[in-house]
């Protein structure tokens, strides 16, 4: 089995629990402090209301039903369909871009792996 970390982000006081390999957990916390210290350069109207990374662990229990964790794979794909999707003139978006897809492409590389 496979060892994992749990990331969990905040929105307001939602909160979200995201699964990670255990050797990217610490690249999406640094990678989403990142985002939102540059989310306020960014020039688009349409700014995508981005969660604080406030902690990671190794073991998780979950104890209210409503709560889940989000794979790492779908949490960094969705994040890049967010960026990919501005409409920004002025701020260098793809710099972002490159560190989301670079991510990306990581885990989709790990979890190749891992389901062999």
């Amino acid at each position: 089995m496979p060892n994992m970390r749990y990331v969990i982000l905040q929105l307001n006081d939602k909160l979200q629990y995201v699964e990670m390999p255990s050797d990217y957990a610490y690249q999406l916390s640094a990678l989403n402090l990142r985002l939102n210290k540059e989310i306020s350069k960014l020039t688009t109207p349409d700014k995508p209301d981005l969660p604080l990374a406030v902690a990671e662990c190794d073991n998780l229990d979950l104890l209210q039903e409503s709560a889940e964790t989000v794979s790492g794979l779908d949490y960094i794909n969705e994040l890049e369909r967010t960026f990919a999707s501005l409409d920004e003139i002025h701020y260098p978006l793809i710099s972002l871009l490159t560190e989301i897809r670079a991510l990306q492409a990581q885990l989709e590389q790990w979890y190749e792996e891992e389901a062999v």
